[in-house]
This record gives C-alpha cells, sequence and structure tokens, in this order.
C-alpha cells in the first residue's frame, strides 16, 4: 500500500482493513523488538505538528513520546481553525502546514475540519491518532506481551507514522 493511500486511510479514523490492521501489528512488533537506539534515527530529521489547544494532555504527550522515540520533532500549533472557518483559510493552512511539517496530528478538533485540511494538505494529517478512541488504540490491544498499554500504543503510532510519512 502506498503511503498516500495509508494516510487517507487513517484521515477516515476508520477501523483498518484486515491487511493494513495485520501489516500495522507487524511493523509494531518489530518496533518493540527493535529497541530505542534503533528507532530513534528512523524520523531523524523530520518535523511533525501537534495541533491542538493543549499540548499538554495524554493524547498529546503520546504522541510527542512516539514522534521523539523515533528521532523526530514535535512542534505544537495552537488550534486556531474551527468548522466556520473559510475554505480559502483552510486550504492556506494546509499549504503552509505542508511546507513546514512532514505530518500533522490533529487533537480536540471538528473531524469535519480535520478532514478538510486533510485533503487539502500535501501531507499526513492525523485525526487525533494518539487519542482514545482512535482504531489505533484496538491495534495495540493486538500486540503480545505484557508492556503497558501506552507503551504498546507507542508502538503501533510509530508504525502508522512510518508507514504513511514518505
Amino acid at each position: 500500500m502506498n503511503a498516500n493511500a495509508l494516510a487517507r486511510d487513517i484521515l477516515a479514523a476508520q477501523p483498518f482493513t484486515p491487511d493494513q490492521a495485520q501489516a500495522t501489528v507487524e511493523q509494531a512488533k518489530t518496533l518493540q523488538a527493535a529497541g530505542v537506539d534503533l528507532r530513534a534515527s528512523l524520523l531523524r530529521g523530520r518535523r511533525l505538528g501537534l495541533m491542538c489547544a493543549s499540548d499538554q494532555s495524554e493524547d498529546a504527550r503520546l504522541f510527542r513520546r512516539a514522534a521523539g522515540e523515533l528521532g523526530a520533532q514535535v512542534s505544537h500549533i495552537p488550534a486556531i481553525l474551527d468548522g466556520d472557518s473559510s475554505f480559502r483559510l483552510v486550504n492556506a493552512t494546509a499549504q503552509l502546514l505542508g511546507q513546514l511539517y512532514d505530518a500533522v496530528e490533529c487533537q480536540g478538533m471538528d473531524p469535519a475540519l480535520v478532514h478538510r485540511l486533510g485533503t487539502a494538505a500535501s501531507i499526513p494529517i492525523y485525526p487525533g491518532l494518539a487519542c482514545s478512541g482512535h482504531p489505533s488504540e484496538a491495534l495495540a490491544q493486538a500486540l503480545p506481551g505484557d508492556a503497558a498499554p501506552d507503551e504498546k500504543r507507542a508502538w503501533v503510532i510509530q508504525a502508522l507514522m512510518l508507514r504513511s510519512i514518505d
């Protein structure tokens, strides 16, 4: 599967197809076994955005941790858009995000707005990938071992990032 197709599927925040789920879980298992030193270079030099009201929530911390363990830099982007934002403003914002970041996680935002951003952006826009209730949470439960749930979630989030960022 190409990265753009996976990014569209992540944006839809729908349950993954069996093939996507299996590939993601397998990659998460590989990351789990790889250890921190090997994972730290996989997204080195990549810039990710975290668009949310506060970057201090548990979900925001989980996303930062998952991205940071892969070597990516994460910047907080205050969520200034809302459902009433004009088509022009959303498109301009999507273009700017594509110039500044390799991917952006949107948390606590109107799903329709996140979808509008995602369809206009040239980069993956994640709809609360690290938030509880996202289909990635169910994939983490499929990982073997007795690691903490947040550990398993981080590996699944990392696998999805790696599969969607060119």
